[in-house]
C-alpha cells in the first residue's frame, strides 16, 4: 500500500505516518498520522472511516510498534496536507483483485490475469499488456453477433489499477462453476477461467438472437454496472429482467426469452419493455439500475 506522506515529519514520535494493524481490533489497518491515530481505516483492500470514541482503552491509543512497519515511499510531497493525501486515499495492498474504490479495480499481479482493452488507468512496476485473441472461432462469433470481447492481457510485477467509464466495479470468485456476463461490463478475469461467447438459452430469431459472454472454471471475475445493482435469487420467485438492464447471472440457470408484442407496441403506446429474459433454477441474477440505452440529444 502505498501510504502518503503528508505529515512525513515525526514531530518526536520515533514511528512515521503510515498503516497499521488497528489498535481498537474493529477493523485491519488503522492510519497512524505519525502524531496519533486517525479515523481512516481498511479492512480486506476496502478503506473506510471509523472515528475512535471516548470509550477506547488509553491503553490500546498508543503509537505503532516499529517493528510493524508501513509500506511507504517518499513521495516528495513534504509540507502538503488535505484531504486528498491524508490517507483515505491511500493505494490498497494485497495480490490479486481488490477494489480501490467502487469505481476502479487495483490488482496486484502475481498471475497473469485478462482485462478489457483500454480499461488500464495507471500502473506501478515492470507490468506487461498484450493484445490477446480470442481464437478464430470467438472472432467469428464476434463478428456475427456483435458479442465483443476486446481483451489484452495483462503480466509482470506490480500493481495495475483498471476503471471503465466511471462504472462500478465488483469482484466474483468461481470455484468450478460458470456466469453468464453482457460483454460490455466484463471488467477483467483470471487466465485460468475458459471464455466464450454463447446464444443464451431460449433466445430466438424473434429477438434477433441475444449472446452473453460465458466464464467458467475457478477464478475471478470483475464486472461492472451502471450505478448500484441488485441481487435476485431465482429460485425465490419466477424472475424477470429487461435484456439491456440484466448484467450477469448463474450460467446454471435456465433462461427463455419472453416477449409481450402487443398490437400497442406497434404503433408508439405500448410499455417499452416488450422483450425480458425470464430465469428459473437456483442461482443469482445482477441487475443495473440502467437499461445502458444511450438517450438522444437531438433537437
Amino acid at each position: 500500500m502505498l501510504a502518503p506522506d503528508s505529515v512525513r515529519e515525526t514531530r518526536g514520535c520515533p514511528v512515521d505516518a503510515g498503516w497499521f494493524p488497528d489498535p481498537t481490533g474493529r477493523a485491519e489497518l488503522r492510519w497512524w498520522d505519525g502524531a496519533t491515530w486517525t479515523e481512516h481505516v481498511s479492512t480486506g483492500g476496502q478503506v473506510s472511516k471509523t472515528p475512535l470514541t471516548a470509550a477506547e482503552p488509553p491503553a490500546q491509543g498508543g503509537p505503532p510498534q516499529q517493528a510493524a512497519p508501513p509500506q511507504q515511499a517518499d513521495r516528495g510531497d513534504a509540507g502538503i496536507s488535505g484531504e486528498l493525501i491524508d490517507g483515505s486515499h491511500a493505494e490498497v495492498n494485497g495480490l490479486g483483485p481488490t477494489r480501490q474504490n467502487h469505481k476502479m479495480l487495483r490488482v496486484g499481479l502475481g498471475e497473469p490475469f485478462l482485462a478489457r482493452q483500454g480499461s488500464m488507468v495507471a500502473y506501478q512496476g515492470d507490468v506487461d499488456f498484450a493484445y490477446q485473441g480470442g481464437g478464430v472461432g470467438r472472432f467469428l462469433k464476434s463478428a456475427v453477433t456483435g458479442e465483443g470481447l476486446a481483451l489484452m492481457r495483462v503480466s509482470g510485477r506490480g500493481d495495475v489499477f483498471l476503471a471503465h467509464e466511471e462504472s462500478e466495479v465488483h469482484i466474483l470468485r468461481l470455484e468450478e462453476s460458470g456466469i453468464s456476463i453482457n460483454g460490455r461490463n466484463v471488467l477483467a478475469f483470471s487466465e485460468t477461467l475458459q471464455w466464450n461467447i454463447e446464444r443464451v438459452q431460449g433466445a430466438g430469431i424473434v429477438t434477433g438472437g441475444l449472446f452473453n459472454t460465458t466464464l467458467r472454471g475457478s477464478g475471478w471475475v470483475v464486472v461492472t454496472t451502471a450505478g448500484p445493482p441488485v441481487v435476485l435469487n431465482a429460485a425465490e420467485a419466477p424472475t424477470y429482467a429487461d435484456t439491456n438492464a440484466v448484467v450477469a447471472w448463474s450460467a446454471a440457470l435456465q433462461t427463455q426469452l419472453k416477449t409481450s408484442f402487443k398490437a400497442g407496441a406497434l404503433i408508439g403506446r405500448g410499455s417499452g419493455e416488450a422483450v425480458q429474459v425470464a430465469f428459473a433454477g437456483h442461482g443469482f441474477v445482477i441487475v443495473q439500475p440502467s437499461e445502458g440505452v444511450p438517450v438522444s440529444t437531438a433537437s
